[in-house]
């Protein structure tokens, strides 16, 4: 099974060794890596590193070992471009965990060993002192045999990485890195709600964030059709759910918003048209185009949002989808900053707590990159 690459490299022998036994590149991002098994239908690889950091540190459930919540001691590397990593980022700055949990970001394309951080001074992560999160996998485990995947925790002091289990990443940031939040931090995975955010969290999963990739990476014309029809039949489910409510469990953002709205910033940019997932553009479906706008327009959610990252990771990326790597123009984004109206159904964004505060230093989105027509006071 292969991994996406909007966030790893395909996980085939590949991710170790390049088609000729070396790893040299002709280019700065040779990927040489194919993400459509031919008459296939895409099923992801979900088998993750599942160590967690936990309160107390105790083990896993398996046996994997425990590691304590520490501030300072962890980084958080997540790349712009990918839908899984980004939830992270949008997690870490609602919290306030910025001063905790520091971050490294890598550059919007990789080649067939793993992310690299192109965007830093020498190409080195300035923590980590390292050019690819490969290194930091390796270290801790010889011959990984898997996709070196992002996001990913890293432990400075030993440089080994600690788990890339994105699902769990940002419930535990939720509710064992409590003692760090900001004064002010929503509730993002509510006790109550937790059964509710669970189930709707699955089938947006399973339909939704990975459908997509269903579509876009079905190796068959009949494989494409029923992933397709998957993928419409939920976003369907959705428009009719968001059209009474303005978030997806209860009256305030939660956990299900942040993983449902990674994959709605990406959908008109490059999942409609790459990933042939086009019977209507986000723009096109009034509820969940006012759902995503009131989201984007929502401190921590916009301002984490790189479309020229996006669209470079997709369209260079993926060579057996877009050979050519010719990156397009559009679409249009002034749209994300018009009004969405949902005020009118009510909810309080961050409950009893108060906005994230401005976007740390360094950490912010490139001029350009974001809805560009963006003033910064529409974060």
């Amino acid at each position: 099974m292969s991994q996406d690459s909007a966030g790893s490299p395909p996980a085939t022998t590949a991710s170790m060794n390049s088609t000729d036994g070396t790893f040299a590149r002709t280019d700065a991002h040779t990927t040489r890596g194919a993400y459509v098994t031919g008459g296939a239908e895409f099923n992801r690889d979900t088998n993750y590193i599942e160590d967690r950091i936990t309160r107390d540190g105790r083990p896993g459930d398996s046996g994997e070992p425990g590691w304590p919540v520490e501030a300072g001691r962890y980084r958080l590397i997540a790349a712009r471009a990918c839908p899984w990593a980004n939830r992270t980022v949008i997690v870490r700055r609602l919290l306030g965990l910025e001063e905790a949990i520091s971050l490294g970001q890598p550059g919007p394309t990789h080649d067939v060993r793993s992310w690299t951080f192109d965007l830093d001074p020498g190409g080195v992560d300035p923590v980590l002192g390292i050019e690819r999160i490969q290194s930091a996998y390796l270290r801790r485990f010889p011959g990984y045999p898997r996709g070196i995947t992002v996001p990913a925790i890293v432990d400075v002091p030993s440089g080994e990485v600690v788990t890339n289990n994105f699902p769990q990443i940002t419930l535990d940031f939720a509710t064992e890195w409590t003692q760090f939040h900001r004064p002010g931090a929503p509730d993002l995975y509510p006790v109550h709600l937790r059964q509710e955010i669970d189930a709707v969290n699955k089938r947006v999963f399973t339909e939704v964030n990975n459908g997509v990739y269903r579509c876009g990476f079905a190796g068959s014309q009949e494989a494409y059709n029923s992933a397709y029809t998957r993928l419409w039949t939920a976003l369907d489910w959705l428009e009719e759910r968001l059209a009474v409510q303005r978030y997806l469990v209860g009256d305030t953002i939660t956990e299900a918003d942040v993983r449902l709205f990674t994959t709605l910033a990406r959908f008109d940019a490059v999942y409609h048209g790459h990933f042939k997932c086009n019977r209507q553009k986000l723009s096109e479906l009034p509820a969940l185009w006012g759902y995503a706008r009131d989201l984007f327009q929502t401190p921590g959610f916009g301002d984490t949002i790189d479309f020229v990252q996006i669209k470079q990771h997709y369209y260079i990326v993926h060579e057996d989808i877009n050979p050519t790597r010719i990156v397009p123009q559009g679409p249009d984004l002034a749209g994300w900053l018009e009004p969405h109206g949902r005020e009118s159904l009510g909810g309080r964004p961050f409950g009893d707590g108060t906005p994230p505060g401005p976007v740390r230093a360094g950490e912010g989105v490139s001029p350009g990159h974001g809805a560009d027509t963006a003033s910064e006071s529409a974060f």
